[in-house]
């Protein structure tokens, strides 16, 4: 097999502070850097052009008013030469920054060669394989199987939902109160949230997240929290009368992302792991925006030293935003699938594989793990330090890069504060620093940076953030 730059080995790692300055040099300069208002007039033009041609159900530039022109590391520019600071990510899709330049090199000289092959065996697909192999959480190292299904998480999902059926024989999936798994009509089955159309109708039921802050099962510890929500998964799959047959799967992602950044006690995952086991359930772990470094980790679940039945993965697998959706999962389960049992056209990006195996020799060689978990404790530092003069914070949570605001109009109360997220999403961006919003209510300010960014930027954007916050809910 000749050498590719997938195949290539890999550099040595370089030291310390060699790093940081080559992290410092990814990013656009400086930055932030806005003049006059935003949208500004180039990017208000083609937001309305945008309004005049595409579907209604476009959503990120109804709350953040700009045109992309180009992406650096964490940072960004719009087409009226504004430059802005990315705690967004691509809802964390670009974990090694944008336009990497390993992996635009990977890409461009995959795209030169062969960009569509369906399942085909292929240099770009074994490469990255390898590598997912390599990296994979307890006993999936060195032994997963994989399958590339459609180009996006909700696909891995539908996969893993139609695995999980086929090995068992069973229907029924148990889900979580606070899931978000994707937008098709499998993945919405198991999504919790009604306002974006789940969950669809279908053998699915939902328990209780620890979610300690709105704990679900009253008040305790956030440790009481867990072990109650553990106990009533294990009543329901031991007690005949329930209401929930036994069932194929359960699916849970070890952070909550969309729900609102919601951490569980360490010992979550694993006493799910214990339960499933005892009854012969399958444990799907999504870790389509935990994945790939974000939490500190490769993988969230590896906290709780866990080994998933099935692994959900999207998002930064593509390297710098190429789409592409994978499952990894023990190869006991390969039986359950025929030959094109579960398909896709664009199973086969080649470019994205590329590009995939690229992001992931970059992880390794700048131990960026390691940096995002560094990075993480700093921003829960800053912004618990930030808290106490800022009534609105309810609660601030987080691991890795993956942080969560919780604003309330009362701290007694907790009664949460969507409005004021709202705003303060639209006023960091008007200042160049790009969030997004999320929680049970939309009312959790959400950080998914680029895991290049440098402690300098880092900590430019919470001063933003906090002084926004500050301005946006002082009495008037």
């Amino acid at each position: 097999m000749s050498e590719t730059i997938a195949e290539q080995p890999a550099a040595p790692a370089a030291a310390p502070g060699a790093r940081e300055e080559e992290r410092a040099a990814m990013h656009f300069a400086p930055a932030p850097s806005v003049s006059g208002p935003v949208p500004g007039p180039r990017s208000a033009a083609m937001l309305a052009e945008q309004a005049e041609l595409e579907s209604g159900a476009r959503s990120y530039p109804r709350s953040v008013p700009i045109a992309i022109a180009e992406g650096r590391g964490a940072t960004m520019r719009d087409v009226d030469g504004n430059t802005y600071l990315d705690f967004f990510g691509g809802a964390g899709v670009l974990n090694v920054g944008h336009s990497n330049d390993a992996a635009l090199a990977a890409a461009a000289d995959q795209q030169r060669r062969l960009v569509h092959a369906l399942d085909f065996p292929t240099e770009a697909k074994l490469a990255l394989m390898r590598r997912l192999r390599a990296i994979m959480p307890g006993d999936l190292r060195d032994r997963a199987r994989f399958h590339f299904g459609g180009p996006t998480g909700s696909d891995a999902v539908e996969a893993a939902l139609k695995l999980a059926r086929a090995h068992t024989g069973r229907e029924t999936v148990i889900a979580f109160q606070g899931s978000y798994h994707g937008m098709t009509s499998g993945a919405l089955s198991v999504t919790s949230d009604t306002s974006c159309g789940g969950p669809l109708s279908a053998p699915v039921h939902f328990m209780p997240y620890p979610y300690a802050y709105r704990s679900p099962v009253g008040p305790g510890t956030p440790e009481q929290c867990a072990a109650a929500c553990a106990h009533l998964l294990a009543s329901s799959l031991s007690d005949p009368h329930s209401g929930i047959p036994l069932p194929a799967a359960v699916i849970v992602e070890p952070i909550q992302g969309e729900g609102g950044t919601i951490v569980p006690p360490d010992g979550f995952l694993a006493e799910l792991r214990r339960i499933t086991r005892e009854h012969g359930v399958l444990l799907i772990v999504d870790e389509i925006q935990t994945g790939f470094a974000r939490t500190g980790t490769m993988f969230a679940c590896e906290r709780d030293g866990i080994t998933p039945d099935i692994l959900l993965l999207s998002k930064a697998i593509g390297g710098i935003g190429y789409p592409l959706s994978c499952i990894a999962y023990d190869p006991a389960l390969d039986a359950a699938w025929r030959p094109g049992g579960h398909i896709g056209t664009f199973r086969g990006h080649q470019v994205a594989m590329a590009a995939g195996s690229a992001a992931i020799d970059f992880m390794r060689e700048t131990d960026l793990a390691a940096h995002s978990a560094r990075l993480g404790e700093l921003a829960l530092e800053l912004l618990g330090d930030a808290a106490p003069s800022l009534s609105s914070i309810g609660e601030v949570r987080g691991r890795g890069l993956m942080i969560g605001i919780e604003l309330v109009r009362d701290r007694e109360t907790r009664q949460p504060w969507p409005e004021l997220a709202a705003a303060l999403r639209r006023a960091c961006c008007e200042r160049g620093l790009i969030i997004e919003v999320g929680g049970h209510f939309s009312n959790v300010a959400r950080f998914l940076p680029p895991l290049v960014i440098t402690e300098p930027l880092l900590r430019t954007g919470i001063e933003i953030f906090a002084e926004t916050l500050s301005e946006l809910s002082a009495p008037r």
